[in-house]
């Protein structure tokens, strides 16, 4: 136990450090009237980061670089404002860049699996394919109009009878010719047959039989001389019969093509100064005339009657239509420039677009006007927006973009595009010209993994624009981020704030920050604050966004988030986990660590413990041991070690083994922020002295015994002042942190209030001496010019011991011999 005079020397202390860890400190607050606006309606919006000059013009030289591959890859944290800031930036810069070009696919009537692309002014395509609809509308009607017309009907009939009279008179001159041989050329359904005849009347078969032989054969004679011109006849008709169709085959294209020319001479005249559309319009022409039948008979009849009102529903019509892929018609009004896309589910087929199909009774189809726009082809000209991490996580999606970046082109393709030449011939779209800015978005992590093992990555992406969540904290950037409230509660049309409710916000977005000397920019976590404290307000009937809305939401959020905590917090208050927060006892301390599980961290206290024995100078880390310890955690116990050899041991041998452990912890453990806790532990096992259960530590130390700074302070200070709460405070609780560390304290007002009572204390230190003299009560003592540490000092008490144990060693070692 301490002695009066050691309590004495300790309050001093205490006094002392009290007095240079002013309230101020633990918490730096935000003055309202320093902001100069009573509400968030007198400010003027900041769209946009705060205090990121340099990421903003590493942006614009991506942008104003029109060089090939100069692309852009933002860097920063999820939530820092990077893809807001860019949008607005490109927003002012797009605008004023060349409007792009419209693209359209059409059929490839020489090789229908190959459409073409044609290239068009700037809103023209879904012109050119709405002409081109009215062109088959028009001949849909036109057509069948034309051949039932009355000059089309009487040249055809021309050609008819012409080759109807050529035929029957060859047959009456050979029926004249019979005649005279005495024979009767009769027309019967299924031909020709020949009769004798004598005096002008048939002989009947029978008598026919019964005439003499001489005379029966010269008739056969004849009959089979008539019978051959009669088949020289026949056998001409085939060819006349081709001859016809022939005549009527120039006669309907002669027809068509006066029609076919009238309907497209329109598209022509608009389009015509296109080389690639006039070659087009050349190849329908021909089709059309070539397929004049589709449109005449009863085939049409048959169609309209399916119900395919207009020639874009009819898939005998479908290849005369045009595929508009892209265009800039329809853009909201106002809209000019380039386009700026933002693509958030970057597959291949949302990227380089895709080739649809249609089932029709049990076949799959497709054709060119199935082929579908990726973001590549909407963003062609302007530019695209990409989250860096879902892109990575479809590796296709990923080798397409680059594919598609180094060849310059839009080439559509599937996954399963492996060139197997054994497949059937699918669709192969012509590849379309690209001249884009992609902006990939990621975090310095997923940049660096990309720049080591990709690379081509760095080929493409040559431009880094850092954002920094953090800025720091000043009058201005206090007032921008003010601002910055304002600019989000007009964007989702909330409720104004209130200057008091702005300056809370600006407190935690420093917490966030975990210094005070910093501000957390997370434009993700400050809208949700304000739009949960927009609805307290409403709940509460104000007029405007108050402190107490604003308290109230981050109240409520950390309680949403706190079971876990909780849970942890009553193991400790029932003694599941045994944690002291009084008394005194050797080699035992309170460390504090940070538990993170999603959004939510808060502090937990742990018992540390060491033992210490006569060894062979090892000290057994018994988290690592049982592999619960992760290999930071590891490397400050041997930094540990290393301070022990280096202050005691420079003329004996380390002779101790010594064992240090988390208890009831089964969970890894890592990270050295518990390094100077279990030094300290260590250092009370050694020379004997009680440590004050009142208090926790948290920091890392270096070999040199000094006190280094660890993340999460406030988190834990606050866990440990909340169970000394539960439990009474004393006035004699606290927490160790490392001097470093007094720039990160932004604690919970309720704890800077204990503080300011007296209940409570926050004790920054530099080094081990000084943090072992509030935990002891003992003076730690300095080395003298001897080389020695004065008597009754903590360092001594260590020293004698380590010498103790090494002589013991040595006298075992000399008996066991």
């Amino acid at each position: 136990m301490f002695n009066t005079s050691k309590r004495d020397s300790f309050r001093a202390k205490q006094k002392r450090a009290q007095g240079t860890m002013k309230l101020a400190d633990l918490r730096r607050a935000t003055n309202p009237a320093s902001l100069n606006f009573l509400s968030t309606d007198e400010l003027e919006p900041l769209y946009g980061l705060l205090g990121q000059e340099r990421g903003l013009d590493a942006v614009a030289l991506g942008l104003n670089l029109r060089a090939d591959r100069f692309n852009i890859f933002a860097v920063g944290p999820l939530g820092s404002g990077k893809l807001t800031t860019l949008e607005d930036k490109l927003s002012q810069v797009t605008p004023n860049w060349a409007e792009p070009s419209d693209w359209v696919y059409v059929n490839n009537f020489r090789q229908p699996h190959k459409p073409v692309a044609i290239e068009m002014k700037p809103g023209e395509g879904p012109r050119f394919a709405a002409m081109m609809v009215e062109v088959v509308d028009e001949l849909r009607v036109g057509l069948p109009a034309l051949f039932d017309s009355e000059e089309y009907l009487s040249r055809r009939r021309i050609i008819d009878l012409s080759f109807e009279s050529d035929q029957e008179d060859a047959i009456d001159n050979l029926v004249d010719l019979a005649l005279t041989k005495d024979i009767q050329i009769v027309r019967t359904a299924s031909g020709f047959t020949m009769l004798p005849l004598e005096k002008g009347e048939i002989v009947e078969p029978d008598e026919f039989a019964a005439k003499p032989l001489s005379e029966r054969r010269i008739v056969e004679a004849k009959i089979k001389d008539l019978e051959r011109q009669l088949s020289d006849i026949m056998e001409r008709l085939p060819q006349q019969q081709k001859e016809r169709a022939e005549k009527l085959q120039t006669l309907n294209v002669d027809m068509a093509q006066k029609a076919v020319k009238a309907s497209i001479s329109t598209v022509r005249h608009s389009f015509g100064g296109i080389q690639a559309v006039s070659d087009y319009l050349d190849d329908v022409e021909t089709d059309l005339v070539r397929h004049v039948g589709l449109f005449t008979g009863e085939e049409i009849a048959n169609v309209l009657v399916k119900g395919y009102a207009s020639s874009e529903d009819d898939p005998r019509f479908r290849r005369y239509m045009v595929n508009a892929l892209v265009t800039s018609a329809g853009r909201p009004r106002g809209e000019t420039g380039a386009p700026v896309i933002k693509e958030m589910n970057p597959t291949l087929s949302q990227l380089v677009g895709a080739v649809e199909t249609l089932s029709e009774l049990g076949t799959v189809n497709t054709d060119f006007t199935m082929i579908k726009a990726g973001a590549l082809h909407q963003a062609n000209g302007g530019v695209l927006l990409l989250d860096a991490q879902k892109l990575l996580q479809n590796a296709h999606a990923w080798e397409g973009l680059k594919r598609a970046l180094l060849a310059k082109c839009i080439r559509i393709e599937s996954p399963a595009d492996d060139g197997d030449v054994s497949r059937p011939i699918s669709l192969q779209p012509q590849s379309i010209p690209l001249n884009v800015k992609v902006v990939l978005l990621g975090d310095r992590e997923l940049y660096h993994k990309l720049k080591e093992h990709d690379p081509e990555f760095s080929q493409l992406f040559k431009i880094q624009a850092e954002f920094d969540a953090q800025v720091a904290r000043t009058t201005e950037s206090e007032l921008a981020y003010a601002r910055l409230i304002a600019a989000v509660l007009r964007r989702k049309k909330l409720k104004a704030m209130d200057a008091v409710g702005a300056a809370r916000l600006i407190e935690q977005s420093a917490r966030e920050a975990g210094d005070a000397e910093k501000l957390e920019i997370n434009f993700i976590t400050l809208q949700d604050i304000v739009e949960e404290a927009d609805y307290w307000a409403r709940d509460a009937g104000r007029k405007t966004i108050a402190h107490e809305d604003v308290l109230k939401t981050l109240k409520q959020r950390i309680e949403r988030a706190s079971h876990i905590r909780d849970k942890l917090s009553e193991a400790v208050l029932r003694d599941l986990h045994m944690v002291s927060t009084d008394g005194e006892a050797v080699g035992q301390i309170n460390g504090l660590s940070v538990v993170t599980i999603g959004d939510s961290s808060f502090g937990r206290t742990n018992r540390i413990t060491a033992r210490a024995r006569i060894g062979a100078g090892r000290v057994v880390d018994i988290e690592r041991e049982v592999e619960l310890g992760g290999p930071l955690h590891s490397k400050g116990v041997m930094i540990l070690w290393g301070y022990l050899a280096g202050t005691y041991a420079q003329s004996v041998p380390l002779s101790l083994s010594a064992s240090l452990v988390f208890e009831q912890s089964y969970h890894g453990v890592d990270g050295d922020s518990a390094s100077a806790a279990e030094l300290f532990a260590l250092l009370s096992a050694l020379a004997d002295a009680p440590i004050r259960q009142g208090l926790a530590v948290t920091g890392s130390v270096n070999q040199l015994g000094q006190m280094q700074a660890i993340g999460g302070v406030n988190e834990k200070i606050e866990g440990f002042y909340d169970i000394c709460k539960a439990r009474g405070l004393t006035g004699e609780q606290g927490v160790i942190i490392p001097y470093a560390n007094r720039v990160n304290l932004m604690l919970r007002e309720d704890v800077v209030a204990a503080c300011g009572r007296g209940k409570f204390h926050v004790y920054p230190v530099s080094d081990v001496d000084e943090a072992m003299e509030y935990l002891t009560g003992l003076a730690a003592g300095k080395k003298g010019r001897r080389g020695t540490f004065p008597r009754g000092s903590l360092n001594r008490r260590v020293e004698d011991r380590l010498v103790e144990m090494a002589i013991m060693r040595r006298n075992f070692r000399a008996a066991g011999d």
